[in-house]
């Protein structure tokens, strides 16, 4: 019997993954539980198990191609028989609904041919099949979208839709033909443009999801900014008498810790920026947890794991949560889990080298914290000018739930905090 694994919907909302690496090659025997393929999906990089025992008997979608949720990986003989290497004739069903200009569009679902049954969810077996091929449809459009393009003599495939469930619109095929114009006449009027002056790579799922989220975050959210600095010689001190003590034990002792727990001391007393707006049932949900997101700048963009409880932990779990995050982060083994439900995030910048910034809210988050790079500055102490070190602050907050002076308020707790660090190691 055969049986078709579909792509399946592994949570978060994510609806398509890029093959990274296949583990089966077709004819290959496979258990039930064994890794088919790794897929990069929006947040993750994760390894698809095979749900039944058997023989792989197709294999659907190359390395770098994008697969959308519910569409073919592999093809399965569950009861060890190799029959044909054919998937099923098939034909796409499709109904009609409205779309622009009064026109309608189609929304496509596969049908066996010959039969009332529709190729199966993940979860489900597929028996008798047939013939030669799966067709597939390689894009969707409105029926203006595909006169524009026949008219204007247009690969409608090569055109990215913006429509409802990915569909190309008319708008689609007249901002592609415009881009097609203008790049005709850069050609034409210059003679030092050739193929060599460009280099082409497709967007990674991790850069598309962080153009999303942006996005949706400056959409959505009316950011402000605050700035502040901070002297820290004394966390200085602290953290250069416990580093040696924390590195016998594995653990790199950064100056985040501190910050982090100072941040959620604040949190506590500031409950606003540990909430979020609920427009849809007209009210605020304050959470009354504190899972802190940690933004890592990795080879492939950047990602936010969540430090869960933070509030329940000493400086040296928090010390542990951020080196284990941080490694699992640069080698894309971060779960789905480690990812969510964060409340406030943190971003350190200044790591790299920044001084100031104004950080976009990791949205539905209400804020979050910039952290600079530290500086060896002239700082009046004691009516004396000395060196000092200051830390810069940048917090960005969403105006709509935070006022200015709540928010400076919240950047002074943290600060005071930091002021004395040894009490933040004895929590």
């Amino acid at each position: 019997m055969r049986y078709i694994f579909n792509f399946p919907d592994i949570g978060e909302g994510l609806d398509e993954g890029t093959i990274i690496e296949w583990y089966v090659d077709k004819g290959q025997e496979i258990k039930s539980g064994q890794s088919l393929v790794k897929m990069e999906t929006d947040k993750v990089v994760a390894d698809i198990p095979s749900p039944k025992t058997g023989i792989i008997v197709g294999r659907f979608g190359n390395v770098g191609e994008t697969i959308h949720v519910g569409v073919p990986l592999v093809e399965i003989e569950i009861e060890g028989i190799y029959g044909q290497e054919a998937v099923a004739e098939a034909k796409i069903s499709v109904k009609q609904e409205p779309l622009e200009g009064g026109s309608t569009g189609v929304v496509g679902t596969m049908e066996v041919a010959g039969s009332n049954a529709f190729l199966p969810a993940s979860n489900e077996g597929f028996t008798k099949l047939k013939t030669d091929e799966i067709i597939f449809r390689k894009v969707l459009a409105t029926p203006v979208a595909r006169a524009m393009a026949k008219e204007l003599n247009i690969d409608i495939n090569k055109v990215t839709g913006t429509g409802p469930g990915g569909r190309v619109t008319k708008s689609d095929i007249q901002n592609f033909k415009a881009n097609v114009v203008s790049a005709d006449l850069l050609s034409s009027n210059s003679s030092l443009v050739s193929d060599e002056l460009f280099t082409y790579e497709p967007l990674s799922q991790i850069r598309k999801t962080i153009a999303k989220n942006m996005l949706n975050s400056k959409h959505n959210a009316a950011h402000m900014a605050v700035f502040e600095a901070l002297e820290i010689s004394d966390l200085i001190w602290i953290r250069e008498k416990y580093k040696k003590v924390y590195s016998e034990k594995n653990v790199k002792l950064t100056f985040l810790p501190f910050i982090l727990k100072a941040t959620v001391n604040a949190l506590k007393q500031h409950r606003q920026l540990n909430s979020q707006m609920d427009p849809e049932n007209n009210r605020m949900i304050y959470k009354n947890f504190y899972n802190i997101g940690i933004a890592v700048d990795t080879p492939e963009g950047l990602v936010v794991p969540v430090i869960k409880e933070a509030d329940k932990l000493t400086i040296f779990q928090i010390a542990q949560k951020i080196t284990e995050l941080s490694e699992k982060a640069k080698e894309r083994k971060l779960t789905l889990d480690e990812m969510k439900d964060g409340t406030f995030t943190l971003t350190n910048y200044g790591s790299v080298g920044g001084i100031f910034g104004t950080p976009v809210i990791n949205y539905p988050q209400v804020g979050i914290l910039g952290i600079g790079r530290i500086l060896k500055t002239p700082v009046v102490k004691d009516d004396k000018i000395v060196i000092g070190n200051v830390l810069p602050l940048s917090l960005t907050v969403d105006h709509r739930i935070v006022d200015g002076g709540e928010a400076s308020r919240f950047v002074n707790r943290i600060m005071e905090n930091l002021k004395d660090p040894f009490s933040l190691m004895i929590e």
